[in-house]
């Protein structure tokens, strides 16, 4: 893991999300969309780890096409926390940051692994 930049990324990013819903669901008495946010950001990171020891380069396509899902459900929940003032400007933004490094990252391991180009005919 000491070179893997994406699985480094999103073990960083999965502590971030944790200490996000103890701060929402302690002092902002946020249970519901936490709980979503808890949930989709901390999987991006498990189904990368599974992705390491994937048993064939499809099962690995998928592992990563999964977690780019979940960096994209936790974009939703993130701006959604924003948008009914969860989240501060700067919070959001601050972590936002992150989750769209994430999915440029895994949009590009997904199409690389998958054999395609962004070449324009």
């Amino acid at each position: 893991m000491k070179n893997n930049i994406v699985l480094n990324k999103s073990l960083d990013f999965a502590v971030r999300i944790v200490k996000l819903y103890k701060y929402l669901t302690t002092n902002k008495k946020e249970f519901i969309l936490s709980k979503q946010l808890l949930r989709s950001g901390t999987s991006v990171g498990a189904n990368l780890r599974e992705a390491k020891y994937a048993q064939s380069k499809d099962d690995f396509i998928h592992k990563n096409s999964l977690a780019l899902k979940e960096i994209s459900e936790t974009e939703y929940w993130l701006e959604l926390l924003y948008k009914t003032d969860y989240l501060t400007c700067n919070e959001y933004e601050n972590i936002i940051i992150d989750c769209s490094e994430i999915a440029k990252l895994l949009t590009k391991i997904v199409k690389t692994n998958k054999g395609i180009n962004n070449v324009n005919c």
